[in-house]
């Protein structure tokens, strides 16, 4: 049984993330709850939730699944940079440069292989929210 529900959850997974990279945000939404449904543990799977809930125009269940995943996994600098673009371009953006900030600390710890589509993502954003990096 245990393997049966990890090949489900890593299906779900890849399924949730194939159909965010399709801009098929409702599927999207289906796969991951059905992954999180599997291993409610996994912060990812949280923050991609809010991602698909910010793209679903529901920003209050999406602030609810990124501090879900903040919750599991407190130091994972694509939470907090993926919940501060949700929150500034629903007009917060006091706390989306709350959460800037924790993502370039947490990015500075995590010492990990930069991706060139973050570090754009990063160059705009940062000066946007008046944030020296």
């Amino acid at each position: 049984k245990q393997w049966y529900q990890r090949r489900v959850r890593g299906t779900c997974y890849n399924l949730g993330l194939a159909h965010l990279t399709m801009h098929q945000y409702a599927s999207a939404f289906h796969f991951i709850s059905a992954a999180i449904n599997l291993k409610p543990k996994f912060a990812p799977l949280f923050m991609l939730l809010g991602v698909a809930l910010t793209h679903l125009d529901d920003p209050t269940n999406a602030k609810q699944a990124y501090e879900q995943a903040i919750t599991i996994e407190p130091d994972n600098p694509m939470t907090f940079l993926n919940y501060a673009i949700m929150l500034y371009n629903n007009g917060d953006k006091s706390q989306a440069a709350a959460q800037y900030s924790k993502f370039e600390l947490s990015n500075k710890s995590n010492k990990s292989e930069s991706d060139p589509d973050v570090n754009a993502l990063v160059a705009k954003l940062g000066p946007i929210l008046h944030i020296g990096s």
